[in-house]
C-alpha cells in the first residue's frame, strides 16, 4: 500500500538544525544539505541563531524539496554527523 504524503512536491522546505557553536559548524550542514539539495543556495541560510549562552547554533535552511526520500535522506545525513545535535 502507498503512503501518502501531506507534502506536496516539489515545494520550499524549512529545515532546522541544531549543535554545538563552532568555527566550521554553519560550513559543515551546508556542505550537507548541498549533497542532497543540488540547488541549495548557502547564502540563504539567513537565519544562524546562538543559544543564550552561545553554546549551540540554531541554522535554519530552506531547500527546493523534490521527494520524500530526498528529504529522508538529508534528515538521516544530518542527524548521523557528530556535530549535529537536532534536527527539525
Amino acid at each position: 500500500m502507498e503512503e501518502v504524503s501531506l507534502i506536496e512536491y516539489p515545494c520550499d522546505f524549512p529545515i532546522k538544525i541544531m549543535g554545538k557553536a563552532r568555527d566550521d559548524f554553519v560550513q559543515i550542514a551546508a556542505d550537507i544539505v548541498k549533497h542532497h539539495a543540488l540547488d541549495f543556495d548557502e547564502t540563504t541560510m539567513l537565519t544562524v541563531k546562538p543559544s543564550k549562552n552561545g553554546t549551540y547554533l540554531s541554522i535554519t535552511c530552506t531547500i527546493r524539496a523534490t521527494s520524500r526520500a530526498q528529504l529522508d535522506a538529508l534528515y538521516q545525513a544530518l542527524s548521523d554527523h557528530p556535530m549535529v545535535s537536532i534536527v527539525l
